[in-house]
């Protein structure tokens, strides 16, 4: 099907919105799968692919039964339609900031139940010096975070980190410890004559990212350790659902240390061995150098940057 692209005709006559479909084309597992993200029939989600397919000249996806994977050439386009995407997105917050005063809208990308004293405080001060700003936070898991901030659909992103992508600017925010703990229904809920080998066998509850290859890498080998069962019965991307979990009794599982403490003095988590060097995880602040931030966004972001600069490591480490 690739055919000599005519770059003037393709300015011309491209349509945004076959554009767009593909972007979520490229995002789903199926055509039927993308039409209902979309809401469309599948019929108008294959004549569109087929129409931008011929606008370029190139097959941009492969077809087959058991098969739907982005060709070379479609994972340049939607490289190249997640930035066309990400400015249009902002072209109307951008048209609204011409004022003398800061607003705005800033759209904040967070990892679940993210605890840190320092952010809470910069937000407090933002909000002081910009009173018409809004904020907007949506909570993912990490990895829609980092694609959400890539695709320029939100300003900033807090969550965990395990591939950087060099597109994006990171910096660590804030460093947490993760124990085991277990709720009050567990046969080894209270005891304090335990080893790390009395968990051997239990069943496990975790985190989504509770893998070797993610980023609770240090979490995974902390469970592998422990000789917990390998049959995890629960698993989440949140954090408050991990925490429910574990309090039901469903298994033991990984907390971080500073976010569960009220949880503990109050009777519903109890922690269990090691005790010792807990693995450490980094959570950090990302955005992306390509986006066209309005005022309230970059306001947001020096100041969270000159405080995290400001701010010793040490300060910002929550056991």
């Amino acid at each position: 099907m690739d055919t000599p692209v005519n770059a003037e005709r393709l300015t011309r006559e491209l349509d945004w919105n076959l554009l767009r479909t593909f972007v979520v084309l490229a995002r789903s597992r199926s055509v039927t799968d993308a039409a209902q993200r979309l809401r469309l029939t599948q019929p108008s989600v294959s004549t569109a692919l087929k129409r931008l397919e011929d606008r370029v000249g190139k097959k941009l996806i492969d077809r087959a039964p058991g098969r739907f994977e982005l060709t070379r050439a479609g994972h340049l386009l939607y490289r190249e339609a997640v930035e066309i995407h990400g400015a249009i997105f902002r072209l109307s917050t951008l048209m609204r900031d011409m004022t003398d005063e800061v607003t705005g809208n800033v759209r904040l990308a967070m990892a679940s139940h993210v605890v840190c004293p320092l952010f809470d405080q910069v937000l407090a001060e933002f909000h002081a010096a910009h009173p018409r700003a809004t904020l907007s936070i949506s909570v993912h898991r990490s990895a829609e975070a980092l694609a959400a901030v890539s695709a320029r659909s939100a300003s900033l992103a807090i969550c965990l980190v395990h591939r950087r992508d060099p597109n994006l600017e990171y910096l660590r925010l804030y460093r947490e410890f993760f124990g085991l703990f277990c709720g009050p229904s567990h046969p080894l809920f209270g005891r304090r004559d335990l080893t790390q080998a009395d968990l051997a066998g239990h069943s496990a509850v975790s985190f989504e990212t509770d893998r070797l290859h993610d980023a609770l890498r240090a979490v995974t080998m902390l469970r592998a350790e422990s000789d917990l069962s390998e049959q995890v019965i629960g698993t989440s991307s949140h954090l408050e659902e991990v925490r429910r979990m574990v309090i039901a009794g469903l298994g033991i599982g990984p907390l971080p240390l500073h976010v569960v403490a009220r949880d503990v003095a109050d009777g519903l988590l109890w922690r269990l061995p090691p005790h010792e060097a807990p693995p450490a995880i980094d959570v950090h602040l990302v955005w992306n150098p390509k986006a066209v931030l309005n005022r309230a966004e970059r306001s947001l972001l020096d100041r969270l940057h000159a405080r995290i600069a400001a701010t010793p490591i040490a300060e910002r480490i929550y056991a």
